[in-house]
């Protein structure tokens, strides 16, 4: 018994001079596991009463008892001030300073698709064109055979749409909606119409769904010339500068003949640079005559009516007139981003 007890009072000493120097509470985690757990000191000479008489079992376990309940409080006591140390520390760290100026409520602005979309529609109204709108889940007559893409047409790869069970499907383009017009509007007929399409396609400049506008005129005697004049006049404007417009031949299988639309270069007047790739021209969209097909689906007369057709993309005109240089930016709602265009 001698033995067992010769050194307790040095070990509590000792260690409720550990406790009081633990400067965390992992650090007297610690200290507690040493002393008091299952391979701790104090623990060990528990252990070791079981080979006493029980008088001296007696007075050693009281003894160790006393001992461990004092490290115990002592434990207690600095978890306590620890706890309200590092409590007192987080508070300080989150302190707020009421002298500070507060943030208040900032304005919202317009997002860049939308103003772009709406300068588009400013500038078609006061020439004459009405805006139409209609439905984003089409049928496929009004999507591609009333546009002169049959069933087996090659065209219908170039779209990749998406399709519903029931045979319905995304609308790839708003052309659709001229058709709905046509339907019940007789000519003559000046619409443009802006509206979101969805095609299977997602990179820096292109995502599953954007934004685009389509134009269409049928009246009499409408030519390629008008439509020429069109655009360069709506370019002019829309960019507000003295820019240049060329037609590529292309085909289309709505329009005959169909061109490709070109417009010089917005950043560096055609002279060539990184945005137009060097060439001085930036594509711009699709344009052309309705093709007669088109006109005879609707039961307008062809040999009284001709009409022309065009579209673009909103998105990449915003991106064009306001230099952004990836079309996700325009998605991602990153508040850095939009706050530009207030």
């Amino acid at each position: 018994m001698a033995e067992l007890l010769q050194d307790l009072d040095s070990l509590l000493q000792g260690a409720l001079a550990d406790v009081q120097r633990a400067a965390s509470l992992p650090d007297l985690d610690e200290v507690r596991v040493r002393l008091l757990g299952k391979k701790g000191e104090l623990t060990a000479r528990l252990k070791q009463l079981g080979a006493l008489d029980p008088d001296a079992r007696r007075s050693a376990g009281a003894k160790i008892n006393e001992a461990k309940d004092a490290l115990n409080a002592a434990i207690d006591a600095r978890h306590g001030a620890l706890s309200n140390l590092e409590l007192a520390k987080k508070l300080a760290a989150d302190a707020i300073d009421v002298t500070l100026p507060g943030r208040g409520q900032r304005y919202g602005g317009i997002h860049p698709v939308s103003r772009a979309r709406r300068r588009i529609e400013t500038i078609f109204r006061s020439a004459g064109f009405d805006v139409a709108a209609g439905p984003e889940i089409e049928d496929e007559w009004h999507n591609f055979e009333a546009l002169n893409i049959p069933a087996n047409h090659p065209a219908r790869a170039m779209h990749d749409t998406f399709y519903f069970p029931d045979g319905r499907l995304l609308r790839t383009h708003t052309s659709p909606v001229q058709v709905r017009v046509m339907e019940t509007q007789a000519p003559p007929v000046r619409v443009i119409v802006p509206g979101r399409v969805y095609r299977c396609d997602s990179d820096m400049t292109h995502t599953p769904m954007f934004h685009q506008v389509e134009g269409l005129v049928v009246d009499e005697q409408v030519t390629f010339a008008n439509l020429k004049a069109t655009l360069l006049g709506f370019l002019r404007a829309f960019f507000e500068k003295d820019v240049t417009i060329r037609l590529r031949p292309s085909y289309f299988p709505f329009t005959e003949p169909s061109a490709e639309l070109d417009v010089s270069c917005v950043a560096c007047s055609g002279k060539g640079c990184r945005v137009c790739k060097q060439t001085g021209w930036l594509e711009i969209g699709g344009c052309g005559m309705v093709h007669p097909n088109v006109l005879r689906a609707v039961k307008i007369d062809t040999e009284k009516y001709t009409g022309y057709a065009f579209g673009m993309g909103i998105d990449r005109m915003a991106m064009l007139r306001y230099n952004v240089n990836d079309l996700r930016l325009f998605f991602e709602n990153d508040l850095r981003f939009l706050r530009q265009f207030h």
